[in-house]
């Protein structure tokens, strides 16, 4: 055979077999795609598909700094989040996805008004019993949103019973998930992410690939999301405390604090509950605890009863403010071990002299 013959030959092969060429490095550039794969629910053999292969050589470069960069900010809050996941039942890889919305950063804000590191906007933060309010916003509590996030992704996991259907439907909503499962006919993912049918937008199907592409570096990485110095650990603190004040107690620096709770807008805790649940480094637990005494709670509650009976859509915090009182009282009173409530509930309110003398004029 002629050499002119043998080259042509080996560009034929080069030819008709770059994608799959480019697959098995896929896999072999990253083997972690196995326990990643299987932890959202994809079969193993998307790996080797076109659309995913190259998105992965197109961004593999920047998700990797991306990677990198996202990890600094949040080593404080991974281990947190990791066992928060794992306690719920759910992959500790779904921290990827928080990662892939946030870059982990609590204050994150989208045009969509949308905050935090899982960036809930206002209206879905509310359906999750997170509080936002001028001074307060709970979508940026570490803590808080990731248990609404939680809440939400099982949910979503429960109506499409796959994780990757559920994190695709955490980003293009539950209706047009369903609609685009329909026009499919199907829910399998190299179908959905189909680039030339179009049934998920583009945003969508490049996010769960983020979030995949990012799980496998950093579970191939094999990086300690914690250290003996890098844990968090929750405290309470009572209500009206200054961050400054606090962190002065624990020897840090106020900045320092406050990016642990972004939460608290104005650096200081709202004085409208006894206390609020603060994060301090893992490091400073002893200080704290040596140093800070929460006050007695008195007793918070009201001495007039008024009687309600719950309406569609009504939540403890849209009565509490109607009454003046707040949704911990109404709790107490009424032996709620939780927040939910149902339609015509009949709830036993505390109020003050001023609330109860108007509700007896309007009766």
């Amino acid at each position: 055979m002629s050499i002119k013959k043998s080259i042509s030959k080996i560009i034929l092969a080069a030819g008709v077999f770059p994608l799959f060429s480019f697959a098995f490095s896929v896999a072999q550039k990253y083997p972690s795609y196995t326990y990643v794969f299987s932890e959202f629910g994809v079969d193993q053999s998307y790996v080797y598909d076109e659309d995913f292969e190259r998105f992965v050589l197109t961004h593999e470069s920047q998700i990797m700094s991306f990677y990198q960069h996202s990890l600094k900010k949040g080593k404080n809050f991974l281990p947190m989040m990791r066992g928060y996941l794992l306690e719920d039942g759910l992959s500790d890889l779904f921290v990827y996805l928080s990662m892939v919305e946030s870059g982990f950063s609590p204050s994150a804000a989208s045009h969509k008004n949308a905050v935090g590191l899982w960036q809930f906007i206002p209206a879905t933060a509310k359906h999750y019993k997170l509080e936002v309010c001028q001074r307060f916003d709970e979508r940026c509590d570490p803590a808080s949103s990731t248990n609404a996030a939680i809440a939400y992704l099982q949910k979503l996991h429960d109506r499409f019973g796959k994780w990757y259907l559920a994190a695709l439907a955490y980003n293009c909503g539950e209706g047009r998930l369903a609609k685009a499962i329909e026009r499919a006919g199907s829910d399998a993912l190299p179908i959905l992410l189909d680039e030339k049918e179009k049934y998920l937008p583009l945003e969508t199907r490049e996010y769960i690939k983020k979030i995949l592409l990012v799980a496998m570096i950093g579970e191939g990485l094999a990086l300690e999301f914690s250290s003996a110095n890098s844990g968090m650990f929750e405290v309470e603190v009572q209500g009206g405390t200054k961050l400054s004040e606090l962190a002065k107690l624990l020897e840090m620096k106020p900045k320092e604090l406050l990016g642990l709770n972004p939460q608290f807008k104005d650096e200081i805790i709202p004085s409208d509950r006894f206390s609020y649940t603060v994060a301090i480094p893992e490091e400073k637990m002893i200080l704290f605890y040596l140093r800070y005494e929460l006050p007695e709670k008195k007793n918070p509650i009201k001495p007039f009863m008024v009687s309600h009976y719950v309406t569609l859509g009504e939540t403890l915090e849209d009565i509490a403010a109607n009454y003046e009182t707040t949704a911990e009282e109404i709790k107490i009173v009424n032996h709620l071990s939780e927040e939910y409530l149902s339609v015509d509930q009949f709830l036993v309110i505390p109020v003050n002299h001023k609330v109860f003398i108007s509700c007896s004029q309007k009766k």
